[in-house]
């Protein structure tokens, strides 16, 4: 089924993940993974904390989490998700995490949750992983099939497809929120001068990316934190509670929209905390 068509035709859409695009007006500094070559460290004591932005958001959303999780002492540092499809993001990832020494703390927010289940899978670095209103999917689920599983989305009505040029011949599809949509979808408990900033700058996901298909579950193996968002447009509260359930996550919600990260990074980073604090026993 044509992606669009799927979106557009049901308001159980999928819930695309991302939060917040480029919100650089926030003037809170962001870990670069530009130079990653020389390999990230952890402090003495504390895990490095990995941040895995979703669709329609780059490394900018985690700028709040970011801030209070420097504050409280741990290393952070917050790579770029592709946003082209789940094996190559996953595989970016995983390239990336080589460069990072020590105990790590993998988050991830929508659908970088499907990114960090597969891109931890197999690495005993990866302590503890923390979904924040984000996707767990299982072996061969998917992001829209998660997301039609359960009524509540509303995202598929405000989608704006825009084709792209593939490598090698062929078209694909972007996916954006319209932009007179975003803060009432994507941001609702966001001021509008920045969602409106959120939604101008936004990146769109890849549409195959939401219907390729998990090749692993990190969550069997490893502990999980899961921060779960009432007040979300994206993806379905009982899509979320049903993934925290079987996961067996350390669970906590609050009220909040999807873009959590962004309206919530006091919630958020005590939750990559808790995460954190279990890894070294403390």
């Amino acid at each position: 089924m044509n992606v669009s068509t799927a979106f557009r035709s049901s308001r159980k859409t999928i819930a695309i993940a991302g939060a917040v695009a480029g919100v650089a007006a926030l003037s809170l500094a962001v870990t670069s993974p530009a130079g990653a070559t020389g390999g990230h460290s952890a402090e003495a004591g504390k895990p490095t904390v990995v941040l895995v932005h979703g669709a329609f958001a780059d490394s900018s959303s985690w700028n709040g989490v970011i801030q209070r999780l420097r504050h409280d002492g741990y290393p952070v540092v917050a790579p770029a998700n592709p946003l082209r499809g789940l094996t190559g993001d996953a595989d970016y990832l995983k390239s990336f995490l080589k460069s990072v020494k020590g105990p790590v703390v993998l988050a991830g927010h929508s659908y970088g949750g499907a990114v960090i289940s597969e891109a931890a899978a197999g690495n005993p670095n990866v302590k503890a992983l923390a979904y924040i209103a984000a996707f767990a999917p299982e072996k061969g689920e998917t992001a829209l099939g998660l997301s039609n599983k359960f009524p509540g989305s509303t995202l598929g009505d405000v989608l704006n497809p825009v084709p792209f040029p593939v490598a090698g011949g062929g078209t694909g599809t972007d996916l954006y929120i319209r932009t007179d949509a975003f803060h009432h979808q994507f941001a609702a408990d966001v001021p509008t001068r920045t969602s409106d900033l959120m939604a101008a700058t936004q990146r769109p996901v890849a549409a195959s990316a939401l219907e390729e298909g998990a090749t692993a579950a990190a969550w069997k193996t490893i502990p999980s934190w899961n921060l779960i968002t009432r007040q979300d447009l994206n993806i379905p509260l009982a899509a979320q509670r049903f993934m925290a359930q079987r996961a067996h996550s350390h669970t906590t919600e609050i009220k909040a929209s999807h873009a959590v990260t962004v309206s919530r990074p006091d919630a958020v980073a005590r939750v990559i905390e808790q995460a954190a604090r279990a890894t070294d026993g403390r």
